[in-house]
């Protein structure tokens, strides 16, 4: 056991991944500092050591309500367009169109997260998402469902989150502060892959008794957890800056940051890869279940949930070892890892295996995406978080509604096998190719300046 004074201001730390100890001066006290206090941790206790800030536990367990009624409204939706087309392209189309606004507005998103309070705007997104899944529920609960009902309402879904993930990424360093954002990122990464082992899986049970609308209307429900967990934290009085650049001089300043220092350009392309090939797998598994594997909607909602109970698990792994291991060989790890387990996945024709291999792509993927978002936050100036975070959003989110068009399309002219071995091997080669010729992922975190109480 060792005793951590958890939020003092820090002159000097020693990472725990290789040792040196790193220099960090001027370290003012962030939200997520206060009040200090004094904690024994050891063994499971640093698993959870973000645990130790109120605000966090408000953040966290009003997330897992909402994510599960997501994820319960995600593998609906997909059994709703797949049963009203009967064609992966449109899977993939829905997929586009949802993720598309995030090409097209998801910077401005980072500039509002860097000059309004992230609270406020979280409570603002989170009420617009519940009155989208109310709309979509009654579209279905009428008959009235059309496909491009679908495509419009994920438009309009994805451009609230052009403004809400940048905000809720940023917002991890001010609930917990720096001592604690590994652990916090990877505990919301267990917390997201619990609702994506939950949600789908309650969801193959629902469809069949309570219908698609009524897993629309849950998730609806679900929202007003999250809402009311942002209303109960206690922060300091937002005041923002007056500085401002305007706003191409804004994200020409955070793409000068990124391109000027070379992890976070590796970082970003390695991202940009695995979501626009890699992560795209997902919009297929409709066609999986019923064409390849035979399977209905409870097998359906069981594939969904094994890949996401191997990102859970992957995430209390790294949240209990993270710190102590190489963030570069975290990095390779899991994307390699996962590359390999999507191709031993296309190629399996039976159900459990299947199962097993999701569930071990699953672990690999957030092994992956977990650290490489860490290592991006703690390369990042608090005053250009924001926008650095809405580049990554771009790169992850963004690019992966085009993968999923991508997908769809591939999945039409090879199979659905052919398209995710296709991704899978493109995933592999781009990531040799940057740890051989490019840039060296970062292995442990860098001396960035840090404001003040930034809510």
């Amino acid at each position: 056991m060792r005793s951590v004074e958890q939020h003092a201001p820090v002159a000097a730390v020693e990472d725990q991944a290789d040792g040196i100890p790193r220099q960090r001066e001027g370290l003012a006290r962030l939200p997520g500092d206060m009040p200090k206090q004094v904690i024994e941790r050891g063994g499971w206790l640093d698993t959870f050591a973000a645990f130790g800030h109120r605000n966090y536990r408000i953040f966290f367990f009003g997330q897992v309500i909402s994510l599960i009624g997501t994820w319960l409204q995600t593998t609906a939706e997909g059994w709703l367009v797949y049963e009203l087309s009967g064609s992966s392209v449109a899977l993939g189309f829905i997929r586009f169109a949802t993720m598309l606004p995030f090409a097209l507005i998801a910077l401005w998103g980072g500039i509002v997260a860097d000059r309004r309070s992230k609270r406020e705007i979280l409570i603002y997104t989170q009420s617009a998402s519940m009155i989208l899944a109310l709309v979509l529920a009654a579209l279905v609960y009428f008959d009235l469902i059309e496909v491009w009902h679908v495509a419009a309402l994920g438009f309009l879904l994805g451009t609230v989150n052009a403004f809400d993930v940048p905000a809720r990424q940023a917002f991890v360093v001010e609930l917990v502060g720096r001592e604690d954002l590994v652990n916090g990122i990877a505990l919301n990464s267990s917390m997201f892959n619990l609702a994506r082992v939950v949600g789908p899986a309650i969801a193959g049970l629902l469809i069949g008794v309570i219908g698609i609308a009524g897993c629309f209307f849950i998730n609806a429900i679900s929202y007003i957890a999250v809402i009311f967990g942002y209303s109960r934290l206690k922060l300091p009085k937002f005041e923002p800056r007056t500085d401002h650049p305007p706003f191409f001089e804004a994200i020409r300043e955070a793409f000068r940051y990124i391109a000027d220092h070379g992890p976070l350009r590796a970082i970003m392309i390695l991202v940009s890869t695995f979501s626009l090939f890699g992560v795209s797998f997902a919009v297929l598994m409709p066609v999986f279940t019923k064409d390849i594997l035979h399977g209905d909607a409870q097998s359906f909602g069981l594939l969904m949930a094994a890949n996401g109970g191997g990102a859970l698990l992957g995430g209390i792994a790294l949240a209990s070892f993270g710190k102590r291991i190489r963030r570069k060989l975290l990095v390779y790890l899991g994307l390699f890892g996962c590359s390999s387990m999507l191709i031993l996945f296309a190629l399996s024709k039976t159900f459990w295996l299947s199962w097993a291999l999701l569930l071990a792509a699953g672990f690999f993927m957030i092994i992956f995406l977990a650290t490489a978002n860490t290592a991006t936050q703690l390369r990042s100036p608090d005053r250009l978080r924001g926008r650095i975070m809405s580049f990554y959003s771009l790169c992850f989110l963004g690019m992966s509604s085009i993968g999923s068009l991508v997908t769809g399309v591939l999945a039409r002219f090879f199979g659905a096998p052919g398209a995710v071995i296709l991704g899978a091997g493109v995933c592999v080669v781009v990531g040799l190719m940057v740890y051989r010729r490019i840039i060296p992922i970062p292995q442990d975190p860098v001396s960035v300046e840090v404001s003040g109480s930034s809510e």
